[in-house]
């Protein structure tokens, strides 16, 4: 067989039994390898996708429909449909899976074989056909018992509908019918009630189009009104004849077009009104049904776009002035229902609608509509509007846009919209409830476009904030008073129901905005001061109103804007929220629960600048609340605020405590430690000292724990020198030992044990000693920062007690060893003093610079004072005694 294309729709059966439009291709038969057999094959003409790969299955039931669909089940609910361009298309594919399946191109349906019996192929092959009885009045009910014993095989009911189509039956019956009815004879009637009912379940397209064609429906409409459950007949013909009529409101020149749609009217009322609800077994045996409605439907759509005579005179009456008001009232509720129809169409389908309509201008003849006086007129534009923007916002905002250019504020599209909804007399504002939703569809961002060229958000906010925003917020401004809040006198003009309804849907707009649009909407609520009019509305007798006004000023707060912050310190506007959680009392009630929540986001998310302003202004108002410790929370974390701000480098050291900048490396201190346990005493009888390592070459690093520096600075603040030099150990951070040697020795030596290259005396080494040969000589000082620092020495040291004028040279020697940490702030002068005290014998060590310390000038004063007031061999006579 050679591949023969041709243009089609492809379509699947959903579980809402409706059909959906799986997109555009060619067809083609062939063999396909990996399938085993002749498949047909849809390619999408846009890109060559394959749309549909279906192997021909002998078994599978494809039924011709419509001369342009073919419809089969390739399982037990997957349902595919191919609709045609041409119905020469339809025919040639037709004949391909015919040959295939062995069947005659000129039957609707192959048989379905998959479910019968052995029994039912044996019967298949001894009879070639069922054989009806005669159409007679005395034989109804042998008719109706045959096709209810043959709906439940596949097999048989396949025959029945050859059977019924070949011979013309069903004329026969409809003519029964009339003998019956004329006769009153209501058995005969009851008979061919089920014989009817049983025809639509054979769910053949054939049936459909015997039954349907215009001079049988209404007699198919007469069977089913003879319900034998019933005590009397339905009057089903009588309201499709003299109630429901049909209206032209523009004519409609092409009469298959009018004859589709009388048609598709009458199958969907018998589908809705006439036929009983399908049971669950039967539901399925009506899916031709709705296919044949669906396909109907998409027909005259179809249709009417390619009118352009009567769609280009819908439009010219819509909006010709001189069309009066009942005409008007008819084209709008056409259209009206012309959109609501093309709503159960597929996507594409649906686009080419709405571009249609675009393009013969229904957004101008909408905005002449919504500006007339009628109210039933203008809730049917309304409708329709509301099916453009849920189609196309963007097409909707194009053309809102444009339109400003050329017209005033006032008679704009979207301003017209406003309007209705500020001015819907509904008690309970449906009308404008939609409208609010259609106007948030609008301002949406999340369904704004944005292009190389042009950025549609950012065009059309600044439009909307210029041009309608004062239209929004009119009523908003109009029904609060002018009195600021802090006053305690603010009421809403009118506090009636209805208004406060229609605030309340002014707010929940505003709320929207506040969360997805940025600046426009800060500089509208900053400029205009809207915030504190909307306060004014937590004092409404109306709760919902009051808990609007109070979440639209939560979401300004959640957006933790120091712009918004500072407007609303700058107003007090806390103020009409701390009186409206007064005036509630004790009540546990969504108000209650709304304004502790907002404080107490406030004290969780630590809003400085709103802790700050709360507490100083309103806390003697809230301090008594303490059913919940939101305020209290609220107060601790003012003080704390404040103390790091008399405090900052608490706050700086808290601050370095969370970023671990100054942490010790763990492994640095085992490896001291170690080193230090390592160390052979006799080394340190005589005199010698040892640094670790790490102190050494660790002098650009901070190697001390904040925690203990600010605790031995403190110490060192509250206790005399004595007290601190009498304790056995000092708490601070984990570091190794040291030994304090006292000896009579003359030349003091310090000597440190650690590898690399530091030897004693090098002068690159910091803090080294110097020369051992050179008595007295000063160690070494390491770089020292300009301003004051407060540093910790670990040193190994010895302090010696020098006797003088000695003439045997006689040496008392005391050895104590003891664990110190000595914390002295160390400028120039200090300096001095460290290396005037190291001549005569006293302090030598190694000091580490901290690379980011902030000590404040005063305290390092007085630590320097306190060095110089006390001579070095006071201290060491101290020490020896």
């Amino acid at each position: 067989m050679t591949d023969t294309r041709r243009r089609v729709k492809v379509y699947t059966l959903n579980e809402d039994r409706q059909w959906d439009d799986r997109g555009t291709g060619h067809v083609s038969s062939g063999y396909v390898e990996r399938l085993k057999g002749m498949s047909l094959l849809v390619r999408a003409e846009s890109d060559g996708s394959l749309l549909l790969e279906s192997k021909i299955s002998p078994n599978t039931a494809y039924q011709k429909q419509q001369d342009t669909l073919i419809v089969w089940s390739e399982a037990e609910n997957y349902d595919l449909a191919l609709s045609f361009q041409e119905k020469a298309g339809c025919d040639e594919i037709w004949e391909k899976i015919c040959q295939v399946q062995g069947k005659d191109p000129s039957v609707d349906i192959t048989q379905d074989l998959v479910d019968e019996s052995e029994e039912e192929r044996f019967d298949d092959m001894s009879s070639p056909g069922l054989e009806l009885p005669p159409c007679e009045l005395n034989r109804l009910e042998e008719v109706a018992e045959l096709v209810a014993s043959s709906l439940p095989s596949p097999l048989r009911r396949e025959k029945l509908a050859l059977a019924l189509e070949n011979e013309g039956y069903i004329k026969k019956l409809f003519e029964l019918f009339h003998v019956c009815e004329d006769l009153e004879n209501l058995e005969g009637l009851h008979h061919l009630y089920e014989i009817i009912k049983g025809i639509f379940l054979l769910n053949r397209t054939a049936l459909f189009e015997v039954m349907f064609s215009e001079d049988c429906i209404m007699d198919v409409i007469g069977c089913l009104e003879h319900d034998p459950s019933l005590p009397q007949p339905r009057k089903h013909r009588e309201f499709l004849t003299k109630t429901a009529k049909f209206k032209e409101v523009i004519p409609i020149s092409d009469p298959e077009l009018k004859q589709k749609i009388h048609q598709t009217y009458r199958v969907q009322y018998i589908q809705d009104m006439v036929l009983p609800t399908p049971s669950v077994f039967e539901e399925n045996m009506l899916s031709t049904l709705h296919s044949f409605i669906f396909f109907n439907k998409v027909e005259i759509v179809g249709m009417l776009q390619d009118d352009e005579k009567f769609l280009t005179d819908l439009f010219a009456q819509l909006t010709d002035e001189a069309t009066d008001d009942d005409k008007r009232h008819e084209l709008v509720n056409f259209l009206k229902e012309f959109c609501a129809f093309s709503q159960t169409l597929q996507p594409q389908n649906r686009d080419a609608f709405f571009k249609t309509l675009s393009n013969m201008g229904i957004l101008p003849a909408l905005e002449v509509i919504l500006g007339m006086d009628d109210v039933h007129v203008r809730s049917a534009a309304t409708d329709i509007f509301s099916y453009l923007v849920e189609y196309n916002p963007s097409m909707v905002r194009e053309f809102v846009m444009q339109e400003a250019q050329q017209n005033d504020d006032d008679i704009l599209l979207i301003n017209l919209i406003i309007e209705h909804m500020i001015c819907d007399t509904d008690p309970e504002l449906g009308g404008a409830v939609q409208l609010m939703g259609l106007l948030r569809t609008l301002v949406d961002p999340e369904n704004m476009l944005a292009t190389a060229n042009k950025t549609e958000k950012t065009e059309f906010l600044s439009f909307f904030y210029k041009h309608c925003m004062h239209v929004l917020t009119a009523p908003l401004l109009a029904n609060t008073t002018e009195e600021k809040p802090s006053k305690g006198e603010a009421t809403t003009h009118h506090d009636d129901f209805q208004t406060s309804q229609l605030l309340a849907l002014i707010l929940e707009l505003l709320t929207f905005c506040v969360e997805h649009h940025t600046y426009h909407i800060k500089n509208y609520i900053i400029n205009k001061d809207i915030l504190r009019r909307v306060l004014v509305l937590m004092a409404s007798k109306h709760a919902f109103l009051a808990l609007c006004a109070l979440r639209f000023m939560r979401k300004i707060i959640g957006l933790k804007d120091e712009f918004y912050n500072r407007y609303i310190m700058r107003n007090f506007l806390f103020e009409p929220v701390v009186k409206a959680f007064l005036n509630n009392g004790s009540r546990y009630n969504l108000m209650n629960s709304a304004i502790i929540e907002m404080f107490e986001y406030i004290r969780v998310e630590d809003v400085k600048s709103l802790t700050a302003h709360v507490i100083e202004n309103y806390w003697k108002a809230l301090e008594d609340v303490d059913y919940v410790q939101t305020f209290k929370g609220l107060k601790l974390r003012y003080e704390q605020q404040r103390e790091r701000q008399d405090n900052p480098k608490l706050d700086s050291m808290r601050s370095i405590l969370r970023n671990h900048r100054y942490r010790r490396d763990a492994r640095t201190l085992e490896d001291e430690e170690e080193m230090w346990f390592n160390t052979d005493e006799d080394d340190l009888e005589d005199g010698e000292a040892v640094v670790p390592p790490s102190d050494k070459m660790k002098s650009d690093e901070d190697l001390m724990d904040p925690i203990s520096k600010f605790m031995e600075r403190k110490k060192l603040k509250e206790t005399e020198e004595k007290e601190v030099l009498q304790k056995a150990n000092v708490t601070g951070r984990q570091s190794p030992n040291f030994k304090l040697s006292f000896s009579s020795g003359t030349k003091p030596n310090l000597t440190s044990q650690s590898s690399a290259s530091n030897h004693p005396g090098s002068p690159g080494s910091p803090g080294s000693p110097g020369s051992p040969g050179s008595p007295g000589s000063p160690g070494s000082v390491a770089k020292s920062t300009p301003q004051s620092a407060a540093i910790t020495t670990k040193v190994l040291y010895q302090c010696e007690e020098q006797v003088a004028k000695s003439t045997d040279k006689e040496k008392n020697s005391m050895k104590m060893e003891h664990d110190v940490k000595i914390d002295v702030p160390l400028d120039r002068t200090t300096s001095g003093v460290m290396c005037e005290e190291s001549r005569k014998g006293g302090l030598v060590g190694l000091v580490d610079y901290p690379d980011d310390d902030d000590e404040d000038d005063d305290e390092d004063e007085d630590d320097v004072d306190n060095k110089e007031e006390s001579p070095p061999l006071s201290k060491k006579s101290r020490l020896a005694s």
